[in-house]
């Protein structure tokens, strides 16, 4: 018999332990990341039970009528378990959670479900219960990503580049000039965009500090000055590239090109599968930074999909 019950903080290391030993479930999940937001966001995860015994998570917020999975978050969906775990029971544990969802007054359900290259064993057992519902898709994003495993080379323009920036006195590796690099990132998004980084620098001090493993920051230096930095996310099998960004005299040395040379060698070396370099849109996915993915596909990249569904209850 399955049974849905809303989270509450009492369970947070129950949470925890459950994204942990999940198949799917990344550090981004874990209450930790997910509560660092709290006053944004008014938390509706849901837990499913299986026999009095928590079975997998959803994590997600409510707004009006409508349940997010995650609004705050990159990708949210179902968190499930290695074992005894099959699409009959993902059948199973929808079919209860929107019977839920409706009983509880809630009209829609968007679902972001966790992107393929995440997974640590095979699991879409979900988007086939998205199926039965009839779900509809709302939003694709594309990311570009090298697969570790059989990287192709940087092209001949970039490995020039890189070599250069080498030859120039460059110098890549881990820092812990947050400040710096905020600033940096900020004036480039504010010149660039008109908009600021996600995070505030006192939010990622605070992340960092919660997930030191997880969360990094590489840095390209020349005599002592900042050209270019990237916030590394790292949720194995995956090395995600969540802010990117290079001073002008960054990029006219090509300090940044040397700095993603270092790094898909070092996360190679670290045994991870994947380097993901993020997404290449803007309004929900409709407009496709053309230029952005030319430069990703160059440094041996190529696409992978982050979906959003829809599902009106």
């Amino acid at each position: 018999m399955t049974e849905i019950i809303r989270y509450d903080a009492s369970m947070a290391g129950l949470w925890d332990e459950l994204v942990k030993s999940s198949r799917n479930g990344t550090f981004l999940h874990q209450r930790g990341y997910m509560d660092y937001h709290s006053d944004r966001f008014t938390d509706c995860s849901l837990v499913a039970m299986r026999d009095g015994k928590p079975c997998a998570l959803l994590p997600a917020c409510i707004e009006g009528d409508t349940l997010f999975s995650h609004r705050g978050l990159t990708y949210g969906g179902w968190l499930v378990p290695l074992k005894h775990f099959d699409a009959t029971v993902m059948i199973e544990i929808m079919d209860t959670a929107i019977q839920w969802m409706t009983s509880n007054g809630i009209k829609r359900l968007v679902y972001k479900p966790v992107p393929h290259i995440y997974h640590r064993y095979p699991c879409e057992e979900d988007l086939y219960a998205l199926f039965r519902h009839h779900a509809t898709l709302a939003e694709t994003n594309i990311s570009t990503t090298i697969d570790l495993t059989c990287p192709l080379p940087l092209d001949r323009g970039n490995k020039s580049g890189a070599n250069a920036a080498r030859k120039a006195g460059i110098q890549v590796g881990p820092s812990e000039d947050w400040e710096g690099y905020w600033q940096l990132l900020s004036s480039l998004l504010d010149t660039r965009y008109d908009t600021r980084p996600v995070h505030t620098l006192d939010e990622m001090r605070l992340l960092v500090n919660r997930f030191p493993e997880n969360i990094r920051l590489y840095t390209a230096t020349l005599d002592g000055e900042l050209l270019a930095g990237i916030v590394m996310y790292l949720s194995s099998p995956v090395a995600h590239c969540q802010y990117i960004g290079a001073s002008p005299r960054g990029k006219d040395s090509k300090a940044l090109t040397l700095l993603f040379d270092y790094l898909i060698g070092l996360h190679t070396e670290l045994g991870y599968r994947y380097f993901d370099f993020g997404i290449s849109n803007e309004d929900h996915g409709r407009y496709l930074n053309e230029g952005l993915v030319r430069q990703k596909s160059r440094l041996g990249g190529r696409g992978i999909v982050y979906n959003t569904f829809d599902i009106s209850l």
